[in-house]
This record gives C-alpha cells, structure tokens and sequence, in this order.
C-alpha cells in the first residue's frame, strides 16, 4: 500500500527560501575567506616593504657616517678620496629616494603605507561579511523553525533578516571602499 503524505505548500517556499538563503551563505563565506587571505597577503606584504625600508635606513645611515669620516680626513682633498665622496653622497641620496626602481625610502613608506590602507579595507570587508554570513546562519534557522513550528511569522523574519543580510554583504563589498 501506498500513503499519500500531504505536503504544506506553504513548507515548499520555505524550503525555497531556506535554499537561497544558503546559497547567499556559500556566497558571502566564499567572499569573506577570499578578503581574509587578501588581508594577510597586504599584513606580509607590508611587513616585507617596511623591513626593506628599514634596511634601506641602516645603509644610508652607514654610508652617511663613511661619508662625514672621509669628510674629515686629512686625505678628503686626494682625488681617490674625493670620488669615494661623491660615491657615498650619491649613494646616500639614492637610499633615501629612488623613483625609477621604487626601492628608496620614501618610495618603500609610500607602497608599505598603500598594503596596509588596503589590508585595513580587507579587513573591513572580511568581518562586515563574517556579520552577514552570521544573519543568513540565523535566518536558516528560523526559517527551518517556520517549518516544525508551522509559525509563518518565523518564515518572514528569516526573509526579512536574509534581505538585510544580503545588503549587508552587498555594502560590505561595495559600500566599505567608499569609506576609506
């Protein structure tokens, strides 16, 4: 024999609600991973540049101390001397500026200071969709408890919750970058 189970229409649009509330989830956690990775990448990247600049400063600063010895040397006037000081000058300035490699100073602070600017958004966008994939989780379970409890009220605060959650992820990666 065969029973005949009488299905709530009204529990197919739940599940169709609980269907795209999950896939607005995978949606938003996909994102939220990807810009977790993107604000690491941007940490390690500055970390790496301020580190160069560092570098950079200790070498200019070694130059610089060479330079004022030679400068006050008694043989500063020889000529072998005089070209060694010019060297060290000009290497002094290039440590401290170097716009057609990128790798002095101020070009380093320059692009150190961007990777953390854009880190920072990143991060912004990663934890505004960790907000929006927590909605949507709560959304799915009210609208599974619209089901068991056949309480159409919990079927609309899921809907209502996943369309304000889904703004949230919208703004999270539209919306953050025009406030920075």
């Amino acid at each position: 024999m065969s029973e005949h189970v009488h299905v709530d229409p009204s529990n197919k649009k739940i599940a169709l609600i609980i269907a795209v509330l999950a896939l607005f989830l995978a949606i938003s956690e996909t994102l939220s991973k990807a810009y977790q990775t993107e604000v690491i990448t941007k940490q390690v990247e500055a970390s790496n540049l301020w580190a160069f600049f560092q570098a950079k400063s200790i070498r200019k600063t070694g130059t610089e101390l060479a330079l004022q010895s030679a400068q006050i040397s008694p043989h500063a006037e020889e000529p072998k001397t005089a070209e060694q000081i010019k060297k060290w000058g000009a290497a002094v300035k290039r440590y401290d500026s170097e716009p057609e490699t990128g790798e002095g100073r101020k070009e380093l602070a320059e692009r150190a200071k961007k990777a953390q600017a854009l880190g920072e958004l990143a991060n912004h966008k990663y934890h505004n969709l960790e907000i929006s994939s927590g909605m949507l989780q709560v959304a799915i379970v009210l609208a599974s408890s619209a089901i068991i409890t056949n309480v159409m009220l919990l079927a609309w605060l899921a809907g209502g919750l996943g369309i304000v959650a889904v703004g949230f992820g919208m703004f999270a990666m539209f919306g953050a970058a025009a406030l920075f």
